[in-house]
């Protein structure tokens, strides 16, 4: 008779297997970090300083770079600049098909 307290799990005997299991979402979030702080670096080299300490976040995905800005006004300055740059972002980044500005507060 079995008991109702536990259910039974198939396959996983020992943390080597969950991690093996979760190597590609690792590597996902890896390289995800990797690419977030490149365009970090990069901005903070191309942009005024006091518009790059403005951004709250840049995160690039299917080939769409997103900068977030810590607020509206802020949003609007860093769109500016960004067109000012985007030839240079868009040479350092050729996998890039869309470039947006978008809030997100601290």
């Amino acid at each position: 008779m079995r008991s109702r307290a536990r259910p039974e799990t198939p396959g996983t005997h020992s943390v080597k297997d969950l991690l093996t299991r979760m190597v590609p979402t690792l590597t996902r979030v890896t390289e995800a970090a990797s690419r977030q702080n490149y365009w970090l670096t990069w901005l903070s080299q191309h942009l005024p300083p006091e518009i790059h300490a403005r951004i709250s976040g840049v995160t690039e995905r299917h080939g769409i770079l997103v900068i977030f800005a810590e607020s509206p006004a802020w949003s609007a300055r860093l769109r500016f600049a960004v067109l000012e740059v985007e030839p240079d972002l868009r040479a350092a980044g050729p996998q890039l098909t869309n470039i947006e500005v978008r809030v997100l507060p601290r």
